[in-house]
């Protein structure tokens, strides 16, 4: 498929004190932000926003400005409502956030939303520390995109891919086999460690269907990595776009929509960044959003996956070259961004999507044998 990800998806960072203002937001019909399960639940948007904007702030964390264009839409978000998103380690792991709510409960500096590789998200649904909602499009996200109780739900998604500064590298590599080839010694890098971040799990799951594995058998994707160690290719410099500017990680595994943005910024830096979709390891995944279930501003919580889930904040994610959850109900009802869609990295054929059940497999596996595979 071209341009989007098809609708059967996977079912796939000093403490503060205790919070005042949890959960204490009033609502219409007698309920609370902290337990309302909808906007209207809450007594409506209107009632909502009013609480939102009395809370007058938003604690996110891990969400980087050039990533999915999450810069974009904070300012979009902070601009229509007037609230301040505090974003607190941006260069975080999904990992980093559940973290971050386990070990904040009840505290003021507590994240109150969350956007987690899709596995994480599974995991943080298992542990009972997200609340239910359902934003106001609910219907326009497909079924199996979705925790059918509202504890998570995928966001925007993409492809494993491989970014390469063509100025640095004579000949770039287009598949996963290519690699491996002597002239990349120390050039290969991933965004972060696939024990930790999403997005580098989905590397190692792309690198094992690439290498005679499997959505039931990742293993493969971990002998490659050592492969790749082993030949003196694997970089273990977690690449960003400051370290592909330097010139340490001319050659990075990452999300398409990550390495096609960073194209794009690059483009003014003299930096002629390649992005392709390798065809012998072709990997998708959403990132999912949820609600911390002890979140210090429960009502701006609420608000901000309303705004995510509105046609304006799909369609900011879909100009920061990701695919929109919503995107196929959107393309039907004609408010899909038609320019940016056309924007989006070529691919061809389907998308690979694991079961929940083979993400957590999957995810042992990596847990068991990602640094020994590396060492």
């Amino acid at each position: 498929m071209a341009a989007g990800l098809t609708a059967a998806a996977l079912a796939l960072t000093a403490c503060g004190s205790a919070s005042s203002s949890a959960g204490s937001a009033s609502a219409g019909g007698g309920k609370n932000a902290a337990t309302a399960a909808s906007a209207a639940d809450f007594g409506g948007m209107t009632s909502l926003v009013a609480a939102a904007k009395k809370e007058g702030t938003l604690n996110a964390i891990a969400l980087p400005p050039d990533w999915a264009n999450y810069g974009a839409i904070i300012s979009a978000f902070e601009k229509k409502y007037g609230i301040k998103v505090a974003d607190e380690n941006p260069d975080g792991a999904s990992q980093d956030e559940i973290t971050a709510i386990t070990s904040r409960k009840g505290q003021t500096r507590a994240p109150d939303v969350v956007d987690l590789g899709n596995s994480f998200a599974l995991k943080a649904a298992a542990q009972g520390i997200l609340a239910p909602y359902k934003v106001a499009s609910w219907d326009d996200i497909p079924a199996a995109q979705k925790d059918a109780n509202g504890l998570r739900y995928d966001d925007y998604g993409g492809y494993v891919s491989i970014g390469c500064d063509a100025k640095a590298v004579k000949v770039c590599p287009t598949t996963f086999a290519d690699l491996l080839k002597p002239q990349y010694k120390g050039q290969v890098a991933m965004n972060g460690d696939p024990t930790k971040s999403g997005s580098a799990f989905g590397g190692v799951f792309a690198a094992a269907l690439a290498n005679g594995g499997s959505l039931d058998n990742i293993q493969p994707g971990l002998d490659f990595f050592h492969k790749l160690k082993a030949n003196g290719n694997f970089n273990p410099v977690e690449s960003t776009p400051a370290t592909v500017e330097k010139g340490e990680t001319p050659i990075s595994i990452d999300w398409d929509y990550l390495n096609a943005g960073y194209a794009k910024e690059f483009a003014g830096k003299g930096i002629e960044w390649k992005v392709t979709v390798p065809s012998d390891g072709q990997y998708a995944q959403y990132y999912s959003q949820a609600i911390n279930k002890y979140a210090p501003h429960p009502a701006a919580a609420r608000l901000w996956e309303e705004f995510l889930y509105s046609t304006e904040g799909q369609n900011l994610w879909l100009q920061g070259f990701s695919r929109p959850a919503e995107m196929p109900a959107m393309i039907q009802k004609g408010t899909v961004d038609k320019a940016a869609a056309a924007k989006l990295p070529a691919v061809t054929g389907s998308p690979t999507f694991p079961t929940t059940a083979q993400v957590d497999a999957a995810q042992q596996t990596v847990l068991a044998g990602w640094a020994k595979a590396v060492s």
